[in-house]
């Protein structure tokens, strides 16, 4: 099974630049993904953090997909729970028709920020919170997309519109078990969120295969494994660029989620022993080093977790070395652009 790669894009802001910059930023990478020949750009979806812009993804897919011409184009995710069934299924049939067989949607339980942040976007309402309330919301998606919503249901005379347009693949968003035994039921694919949940992926991958039922969505399973990944040219750089995530890590988990610190910066940074453990367990969770490295380490965990492609986000405060690690990644697989 040849592996593909993938990018997930959190559209990173940096110390002394603008989130304006930073969706820039966005185009500029899917542009040279694309070039390089990864197979689909997925937009993060996070809100209230002073270090991530992208807290609209249906509206930077469509610029990316504007941007480019072949790649794949989605959301990873959209957080269900956030929003209204009928306008989640209303936009993707809108990106659907603007570019047809380009789009996927990721959709996530889970809020992508603060509790006050995830109440806030839903208006108050503290009933879409709860885990229980998630495979509903999912049926009302496809309900009002193919206009199957139950009798009895209070919105069945709605239909998502244009209503010649069906849903893109729909993948489940996970970093746990729940998605994968609820995306493997459902027969609908999925991807697991390693890159800041590693301990489970295996567990859950296997979970979602060995489970999988067939659906008039999905024959076989597909699934995606997301992983942190800072590739330099040798060891050494690829060290000397993580620096930026070990203190923006440090600050986030101690309530400070400050822009991504230069690498300088961090490594002035007057690490305590405490704090030098808890950026050694966040180091566990990523890939760093060489390109040689970086690929066997990927080639390892996607055979471990029996994943068909890999996805990849660089967590690195320069722009220009985000997009060298990204080709470095792609000549070391060898990958190239379809035609």
């Amino acid at each position: 099974m040849a592996l593909s790669l993938s990018v997930l894009d959190l559209a990173t802001i940096t110390s002394g630049t603008s989130a304006s910059q930073a969706l820039r930023n966005t185009i500029a990478l899917a542009q040279l993904a694309e070039r390089l020949g990864y197979t689909r750009y997925w937009l993060a979806e996070h809100h209230n953090m002073p270090a991530i812009a992208s807290t609209a993804p249906e509206i930077m897919i469509g610029q990316v997909a504007r941007a480019t011409e072949r790649i794949r184009v989605g959301s990873g995710g959209i957080m269900l729970p956030n929003y209204a069934p009928l306008k989640v299924a209303e936009w993707f049939h809108t990106l659907e028709a603007l570019f047809p067989g380009r789009i996927d949607l990721g959709i996530g339980r889970a809020p992508g920020s603060d509790q006050a942040a995830a109440l806030a976007l839903r208006g108050g309402d503290r009933r879409s919170l709860l885990a229980e309330a998630f495979p509903q919301q999912l049926s009302d998606l496809f309900g009002f997309s193919e206009g199957s919503l139950p009798p009895g249901h209070p919105y069945r005379s709605v239909r998502a519109l244009p209503g010649d347009i069906s849903l893109p693949p729909v993948w489940l968003l996970g970093s746990s078990d729940y998605s994968a035994r609820l995306a493997a039921k459902l027969g609908l694919r999925f991807a697991y969120a390693a890159h800041f949940s590693p301990y489970y992926a295996e567990e859950a991958m296997l979970a979602y295969r060995n489970g999988f039922t067939p659906s008039r969505y999905l024959a076989e399973p597909e699934a995606i494994l997301a992983v942190s990944v800072i590739c330099g040219e040798t060891e050494e750089r690829a060290d000397y660029l993580a620096a930026s995530q070990d203190l923006f890590w440090l600050r986030f988990t101690s309530g400070r989620p400050e822009p991504y610190p230069t690498p300088e910066e961090a490594l002035a940074y007057p690490y305590t022993p405490e704090e030098r453990a808890t950026i050694a367990a966040r180091r566990a969770q990523q890939i760093i080093g060489s390109p040689a490295k970086v690929a066997r380490e990927l080639a390892a965990m996607a055979e471990q977790t029996q994943a068909n492609e890999v996805m990849i986000t660089c967590p690195i405060y320069s722009h220009e070395d985000r997009l060298r690690s990204y080709a470095l990644i792609a000549h070391e697989f060898g990958i190239r652009p379809s035609p």
